[in-house]
Parts: structure tokens; C-alpha cells; sequence
């Protein structure tokens, strides 16, 4: 039994008012929120780092399948539960802690927008806390990890939105979102790009829809919901009984992306080719601009990053046919129900010698392979790796 996970995108419509956009004021409006939700984040990222045994207690758990108790590690619900215990003032509780009242700092802060950003600090936190011991234990000098940052995309909990949705006339859909305006909290309705794709999608049957994420651009404003679905399949080691096994091997190198090869009984049935299209030869005379430019402009600025569109640029076409041969890679094991994907272990890769732009070509193809392994986890129901 697996899960599949995708994302389905709605963008609000922040064209001109006079084309149907939204108003100044309500673009400014999601800015506003995004900042005090970060704030918050910061808020409680401090708390919980100051708090590290809390975060890592072990408490009794039952199994939810079972029903065994065993000792395990203190779920995300419970430390919801003390964290807003220790900050939040309520009346039955009017005296948090005197250096984390949340409710004196954050005035009138929505119950919702709270609980999601407890929940991100959780997981980011633990996650520090994690990587901080193992590197700890590692006994190296370099590596520490960093501490977290607050930044984050906003998650909509039930209660901080509302799509209105008229099927009659996809133009006047609305979606209904609780913003900060500067001064206090309100309802503000933000027209969308409703289409027949995003209602194709979130109508499908068998896709459990989860709370969205409200993601904010330079000059873009959208709403990311997150979709998940059960997949039955049979494990590795049945499978590998089945005398007409179909297996989907997968090779994956820096000109041709990969080589997608479906065999049975013994005997290739089908091989596909995915070309990087010169992708490697215009990455890397990007990456020789970089390096040029970095080299001319001396000794970096703390705090600045140089050659920024450059290197948006360089990672958007990395992400592109990233999706791109994942989805070729779905795409094969579609044709062939019940097979099994076999990917090549991906070990830690040094790129050694050459310029700094062939190092940082080389780096950058090293990461594209990643992520294409990745993704077609994602778009696959079936992984084994071998090595």
C-alpha cells in the first residue's frame, strides 16, 4: 500500500481592476498577512527551541493499528495543546508564561493561523533538533546545521477560507480569505482564475483534498491544495514471484536524462531515451557567466546574492525537465500495471577538478538527477532501488 500526492493550483487574479483583478488595497493585504504570520512563526520557533527535552520527551503511544502501547515520541497534537497552554491566555488560563504571552504580543490573532504556524515551528524545530544531534554525534568540526528560518507559505486551516464556486459562470468565482489589513483581521474576497482543469481535479474521485497553502510571488497570488490517494499494490517480495514480471529499470546520466528500459521474461520489450534537449551545454554557459561576473566583482558582500535572475533561471529550467521526465517515466510504468520501478542507488556525488563553472555544471546535474528520482516517486506507485 503506497500514497500518491499531487498538487492542484488555483491563481487568484491580481490583473487590473479595470480587467477584472483585484484592488491595490487587497494585494497589499496578503503581504500584510504573510509578514504576521511569519512573525508568529519567529515566535514560537524561539519558544520551542528553548524547550528542546519537551520536544524530544517520550511518552506512551497506542498503536492505531494494533492497539499495542509502547514509548514513543510526543505527537505533534499534544505539543499543540502545551504550547498554547504555556502562551495562549484564555479564561480559564489568564496567566501564561511571562516571556512567551502570545496573546499580548499577537492581539486578537485568529485561533486557525495560530494552530498552523504551531504546526510548521513543530516539525521545523524537531527537525533542527535532529540534524543538530546527529552532526553531534558525527564528531565533525564543519556542517553544523543552521537554525531554521520563519519564513514559510501560509497553510489555510478550515475556518480562514472559503472558495464560492458558481458553475454557471466560471468568471465570478470567488475565494473568500481572512487577511491582516494592518490594524485588525477580516474577511476580504479575492476573485480567481477558475478553470475547467482545476474543477476536473478537485472533483476526482478517490483524491482526499487537504488544507491549501497560499502561495505569494513578486506578481503572482495563489492557492496550492494538496491532494492525496491510497494506492493498493502488491509488495516487493510478492511480486518478484510473478513468473510475467514486468520490470521498469531506470538509468539516469547528464546528456541523455534517462534511459528507460521494460523488461519481461528475460527480454527488452521497450526502451525510451529522455534527451536533455542542450540542456548541459546552455546551463553551463550560464554558469560560466556566473562565474565571470563573480570573479569581476571580487570578494562577496555578506548578506547580497549576486547574479539572482541568472540563477532563478537556471533552477526553473532544472525544475522543468525534472517534471518532464518524471512524467515519461510515469508515463512507461502506466503501460504496464503491477510492475516494478528499479532505480539505480544515487550515492553522494563530489564533482572533482575542472573550472568553477564545469564544478558548478556538474553540481547542478547532480542535483537534476535527484530530483528527477524524486518526482517520479511521486508519479510512480511502485519503488525498489538497487545497487
Amino acid at each position: 500500500m503506497g500514497q500518491a500526492v499531487r498538487t492542484t493550483k488555483l491563481a487568484l487574479d491580481l490583473d487590473r481592476r479595470d480587467q477584472g483583478g483585484t484592488n491595490t488595497d487587497k494585494r497589499h493585504c496578503l503581504a500584510a498577512t504573510v509578514k504576521v504570520l511569519d512573525a508568529a512563526r519567529h515566535f514560537y520557533l524561539e519558544f520551542l527551541l528553548a524547550h528542546p527535552k519537551k520536544l524530544l520527551e517520550r511518552v506512551e503511544v497506542i498503536a492505531k493499528t494494533t492497539g499495542e502501547v509502547k514509548e514513543g515520541l510526543i505527537s505533534a497534537d499534544r505539543l499543540l495543546t502545551w504550547a498554547e497552554f504555556q502562551t495562549v491566555a484564555t479564561e480559564d488560563h489568564r496567566d501564561p508564561l511571562p516571556d512567551w504571552n502570545f496573546s499580548r504580543a499577537f492581539p486578537g490573532f485568529p485561533t486557525q493561523y495560530r494552530r498552523s504556524v504551531i504546526k510548521d515551528c513543530i516539525g521545523k524545530a524537531r527537525g533542527y533538533l535532529t540534524a543538530l544531534h546527529s552532526w553531534q554525534q558525527s564528531g565533525k568540526q564543519k556542517g553544523r546545521p543552521g537554525v531554521p528560518t520563519a519564513s514559510n507559505s501560509p497553510t489555510l486551516y478550515a475556518g480562514t477560507y472559503r472558495l464560492e464556486l458558481d458553475s454557471l459562470d466560471m468568471r465570478r468565482s470567488f475565494v473568500r480569505l481572512k487577511v491582516y489589513t494592518g490594524s485588525q483581521w477580516e474577511w476580504v474576497h479575492y476573485p480567481t482564475r477558475y478553470n475547467r482543469y482545476f474543477e476536473q481535479r478537485r472533483a476526482e474521485d478517490g483524491w482526499e483534498q487537504g488544507s491549501p497553502q497560499l502561495i505569494l510571488g513578486p506578481r503572482m497570488a495563489a492557492l496550492h491544495f494538496l491532494q492525496k490517494k491510497t494506492i493498493t499494490a502488491a509488495k516487493i517480495v510478492v511480486s518478484k514471484r510473478d513468473p510475467h514480471l514486468v520490470t521498469v529499470a531506470v538509468d539516469l546520466n547528464v546528456k541523455q536524462l534517462a534511459v528507460i528500459t521494460v523488461r519481461q521474461h528475460g527480454k527488452i520489450i521497450q526502451t525510451r531515451f529522455v534527451s536533455d534537449g542542450g540542456l548541459d551545454q546552455h546551463r553551463y554557459r550560464h554558469l560560466k557567466r556566473v562565474a565571470k561576473k563573480q570573479w569581476q566583482s571580487g570578494r562577496p558582500v555578506t548578506g547580497e546574492r549576486s547574479n539572482r535572475q541568472l540563477w532563478q533561471h537556471i533552477r526553473r529550467q532544472n525544475k522543468d525537465v525534472a517534471h518532464k521526465t518524471a512524467r515519461a517515466i510515469a508515463e512507461a510504468c502506466e503501460q504496464y500495471p503491477g510492475c516494478v520501478l528499479l532505480f539505480e542507488r544515487l550515492r553522494t556525488i563530489r564533482t572533482k577538478g575542472g573550472s568553477k563553472s564545469r564544478r558548478l555544471n556538474r553540481k547542478q546535474a547532480n542535483q537534476l538527477k535527484g530530483k528527477i528520482n524524486q518526482l517520479a516517486k511521486e508519479d510512480s506507485t511502485v519503488l525498489k532501488k538497487i545497487g
